[in-house]
């Protein structure tokens, strides 16, 4: 199954559309919003008409409308979903993977530090898409697809737009 990753894209749905065109996109069945800001969640959603999990990041609060981590199971695999910042992503990613461990993920996807991430901690897949609007580590923009696959390792692809 192809999964759209995608976080921080601050209001800027000219850069989702961007990210849209791109081949890479245009067989993924879920995506899931690391967070900053919700309401383009929900504009990602509509134009796809695909489910989006989401989850709040630090400039939606507050307002309290969407949790803080989901969890969610996918072809047998458990990826924790959380924008990062109430784990202190900024100083290392050692509070993430053991949250992911605690929840029994397998992979953790976070957003917030705005820097593209594919790193395995022990047992843990740790992503990061970067950020689709303003990203940190690189000129243009990004987003991740991840093919999952029963008893198969993670597939990541970063893309740039």
């Amino acid at each position: 199954m192809k999964i759209g990753i995608v976080s921080d894209s601050h209001g800027g749905y000219q850069y989702l559309d961007t990210m849209l065109a791109c081949k890479e996109a245009r067989n993924v069945k879920l995506w899931l919003f690391a967070g900053d800001i919700a309401m383009d969640a929900d504009y990602l959603a509509m134009v796809t008409d695909k489910e989006v999990i989401r989850v709040a990041g630090n400039n939606d609060w507050p307002g309290g409308r969407l949790p803080d981590y989901e969890t969610v199971d996918i072809a047998g695999h458990t990826i924790l979903l959380t924008h990062g910042h109430l784990f202190g992503v900024n100083f290392g990613l050692n509070n993430l993977q053991q949250a992911a461990l605690d929840v029994g993920a397998d992979i953790a996807v976070y957003g917030h530090t705005h820097v593209a991430v594919e790193e395995m901690k022990g047992d843990v897949l740790i992503l990061n898409p970067g950020s689709i609007s303003r990203p940190r580590d690189a000129s243009n923009g990004s987003f991740m697809v991840m093919d999952l696959q029963p008893d198969k390792s993670p597939c990541v692809k970063l893309i740039r737009i």
